[in-house]
């Protein structure tokens, strides 16, 4: 009994476990199927904001600067060599390596004594060139006389005739003495004829000698300009280069010995490609005379020069690109030819145009401008230059607008976003002390290039000034 009392028990807890698990069951289902038939709402999606940063650029005047690399060079570089062969017997002590030297100094000599000799020979043979000059001139004297002489005896021998026949027509005349009278006047005309053909001779005599004269004059001239030839001196002021004379050493004719560069007449080379040099040109094509600036960076050390441009190449080399300009440059006593230097020159300057970062540019030639309700516009432009990491931009709706400084594959037009606003668009204002203070640094900055020493104290002047602009000028001098 106690078994089958047992056994009911559990088969009541049993089925009343049953129950309760189905009733849960129809109670889960139909919560499920009242959820389900209720009408329902899509959660509402709120739109996306983009973050961007934003200038507000204005219209400008720009003074573009072209940058290249470039080779000092001298426009006057004296090869020294040695007029004729012999003995360095002499050297000045400041023909070294490096030595500065005035125009016309001495600077070697090469052993004279062959130079002297002949010098000495030329001068005998034009002291006897001249003795036959004056010995010729006298002859031709002389000959003179002796024909007019011979002019008076036929003269004379010609009125004797005249008198014989004279006598003869009266009939006091013999035929004999005519004709020796006739005789007479002919020998007097024969030596009229040698007389002449002596004065000939004579007178070419004269000629030779006064071509011995001249060939003596001539050779003694070339034997003194040898002998200073065996005296070398500088042609112009500068400093000596590639030095190899030593005293004792013999040297040939045309041996050099030296290079003369003379370092106050320096230029630059540098190479543009063509369509940089198409913007150094006027409207007639001719080269502009552009100011340039030579920057020589060496460590912490920076050396720089000014100049124009002065020409450029003929014609290119095989293999070669562009075009070849030369900048004459201003007194840099400081730069040596061969130096390699940055060359900046400044280009004609642009007006009206808009200056942003170059991350501004997208590759389809537009810019993003945010507009209405803070979503982004397209804005066409046209770029005129690329300055570092700027670019200078024609288009007249960009000035007084917002753009965005960085383009990504995500932003687009239409676009909502919210501005962060860099500092090239906000501006400040500022005591008269600290104004004072920041122009005294910008004009006292030697390192500053002079159109963006210009750029910055136009900035100054303003009523409010650009925020990068202090903070640029700040940053320089550790502010």
């Amino acid at each position: 009994m106690r078994f089958l009392r047992q056994g009911l028990l559990g088969l009541f807890i049993l089925s009343l476990t049953a129950g309760l698990l189905g009733y849960a069951g129809q109670v889960i289902r139909d919560a499920v199927g009242a959820r389900m038939a209720r009408d329902t709402t899509a959660p509402e999606r709120r739109e996306r904001v983009f973050a961007v940063r934003t200038v507000t650029p204005e219209a400008e005047t720009v003074t573009p600067r072209l940058a290249a690399f470039g080779r000092i060079e001298s426009r006057r570089t004296l090869d020294i060599r040695a007029q004729v062969a012999g003995e360095i017997v002499e050297l000045a002590p400041g023909f070294v390596e490096g030595g500065t030297v005035e125009a016309a100094q001495f600077l070697a000599r090469i052993d004279p004594a062959e130079a002297e000799d002949a010098r000495e020979r030329a001068r005998i043979d034009l002291a006897d060139a001249r003795a036959e000059a004056r010995e010729a001139d006298r002859a031709l004297l002389l000959a003179r006389d002796e024909l007019a002489a011979r002019k008076d005896q036929v003269a004379l021998q010609s009125r004797a005739l005249a008198r014989q026949r004279d006598l003869e027509e009266r009939g006091v005349g013999t035929l004999t003495a005519i004709e020796s009278a006739e005789y007479n006047v002919m020998q007097a005309r024969q030596a009229v004829l040698a007389s002449r053909q002596a004065l000939a001779v004579a007178e070419a005599r004269v000629d030779r000698s006064a071509t011995a004269v001249s060939r003596a004059e001539l050779a003694l001239a070339e034997a003194e300009r040898r002998l200073d030839e065996t005296r070398i001196t500088a042609g112009f002021s500068g400093r000596l280069s590639e030095v190899s004379a030593i005293e004792g050493g013999i040297v040939a004719v045309g041996e050099q010995i030296a290079r003369l560069v003379d370092g106050g007449a320096l230029e630059v080379a540098f190479r543009v490609s063509t369509a940089q040099y198409a913007r150094l040109l006027d409207s007639d094509g001719a080269l502009l005379p552009l100011p340039v600036t030579a920057t020589l960076d060496s460590g912490g050390t920076t050396i720089r020069a000014t100049g124009r441009i002065a020409r450029e190449a003929a014609a290119l080399a095989e293999g070669e690109s562009g075009r070849m300009i030369f900048a004459a440059l201003d007194r840099a006593p400081a730069l040596k030819p061969g130096d390699f230097v940055r060359v900046s020159v400044e280009e004609t300057p642009l007006e009206r145009v808009a200056r942003l970062p170059a991350s501004a540019l997208g590759g389809d030639g537009t810019v993003l401008a945010v507009g209405d309700g803070d979503r982004l516009e397209v804005l066409p432009v046209t770029l005129l230059r690329r300055q570092g990491n700027d670019v200078l931009l024609r288009a007249p709706g960009v000035a007084g607008r917002e753009i965005v400084t960085g383009r990504s594959p995500a932003l687009g037009p239409g676009l909502k976003v919210r501005r962060i606003r860099d500092g090239a668009g906000q501006t400040m204002s500022l005591s008269d002390e600290r104004r004072a203070r920041l122009r005294a640094q910008v004009e006292a900055d030697t390192a500053l290039p002079e159109d963006e020493r210009r750029r910055l104290l136009a900035d100054l002047d303003r009523a409010r000034v650009p925020a990068r602009t202090v903070a640029r000028i700040e940053s320089r001098v550790g502010g």
